[in-house]
């Protein structure tokens, strides 16, 4: 590993989110762990001692689980998105459990000779995808025409749990309504899951035996309003290290476009991350850094491959000192999602694949 520029993931924080998360659970509730999109860029996905902890975890896509199986993953993997007919052989090659909603999707998983684990996914006001509750009855008849699709689970999932919590509840009841419908038909269902992280901080339904926590797991909050709710610690930093410091005069030009003029004789460190690595643009002029225990605006456009920055104030910076771009107390992931008008979840997942990862 030869970048300067690293993604240092805690795994003694992420058990510690787990613990807490598990905490607010009722006791017969299993978690299976969000890990999608790079376990939110932060690789977690990755760690299979980590991974090994649970006996079902979540993914958004086919092909994650394919990955997690080549690495070693033997639990369940359960696939969260709709797929496509096309990936139908990788789902029956790699054991994958998955979400279906779409009609022409069961005729062709009924073709296979292979058995199939799916979970019904419930339409209860997310928009997206899911069955509406009225037509589970329907569907089950259509599903059970094939013997080698094998019901396991139903889900839905609530648009609004952090911030609507009426809606939410009646979004609950017509999940309700659907179980029961199936619960009618004789179906045994193993899962039964709707509750993501803002919801497992708002809501309580014991005959839901399995959440999806994604954001906490990852020690963020889904939302403000929930500070105080529960003890989660972030798990990333984001750090690098000053390349280079040059003094500059009075009415000199910082970066791309000109758009930071020097009011004053500068100390500019320079510092290896930029757009490409997922280091947002729009922190152009705006954002900050955190160097020897002191924060240093960042100054000009940021550059695809670095950001400069002015530390003027900041004695004793040499090249080579360390800068913390994100962390859990310094600079936080959601200090620089409000400073790029947008959430912690897109700061953490855009961090590029050419950004290091590293577990302590």
């Amino acid at each position: 590993m030869s970048r300067p520029t690293v993604m240092e993931i805690s795994l003694e924080n992420a058990k510690y989110n787990i613990e807490k998360i598990k905490e607010k659970l009722p006791s017969n509730t299993e978690i299976m762990p969000i890990i999608k999109a790079e376990g939110y860029g932060t690789y977690l996905n990755r760690n299979i001692d980590f991974l090994n902890m649970f006996s079902i975890v979540g993914v958004a896509i086919v092909e994650e689980g394919v990955f997690l199986r080549k690495m070693g993953y033997k639990g369940e993997i359960f696939v969260l998105n709709q797929s496509y007919k096309e990936e139908i052989p990788d789902i029956i090659e790699n054991d994958l459990s998955i979400g279906i909603s779409s009609d022409s999707f069961i005729k062709e998983l009924g073709k296979e000779k292979s058995n199939v684990k799916v979970h019904i996914e419930i339409g209860t006001g997310m928009g997206r995808t899911g069955i509406k509750p009225e037509r589970v009855e329907e569907y089950v008849s259509n599903i059970n025409k094939y013997k080698n699709i094998k019901i396991e689970g139903t889900y839905t999932h609530l648009s609004s749990a952090d911030c609507d919590i009426e809606y939410s509840k009646s979004q609950i009841q017509s999940f309700k309504k659907a179980i029961k419908t199936m619960k009618d038909l004789n179906l045994n269902l193993k899962y039964i899951h709707a509750f993501a992280s803002s919801a497992i901080l708002n809501f309580k339904e014991p005959e839901f035996n399995l959440v999806r926590p994604g954001i906490l797991l990852y020690g963020y909050l889904p939302d403000k309003c929930f500070e105080g709710e529960i003890d989660v610690k972030p798990i990333a930093t984001l750090k690098s290290r000053v390349t280079l410091i040059k003094t500059v005069p009075e009415n000199f030009s910082i970066g791309y476009s000109r758009s930071f003029i020097t009011k004053r004789k500068t100390k500019v460190a320079t510092i290896p991350i930029g757009y490409a690595d997922g280091y947002k643009r729009v922190l152009s002029n705006k954002g900050y850094v955190f160097i020897n225990n002191k924060k240093a605006p960042i100054i000009g456009k940021v550059c695809m491959d670095s950001i400069m920055a002015d530390i003027t104030e900041i004695e004793n910076v040499n090249t080579g000192d360390e800068v913390i771009l994100f962390d859990d107390k310094n600079i936080t992931v959601d200090e620089i999602a409000e400073l790029c008008g947008t959430i912690n979840y897109e700061i953490l997942s855009s961090i590029t694949a050419r950004v290091p990862r590293v577990f302590k």
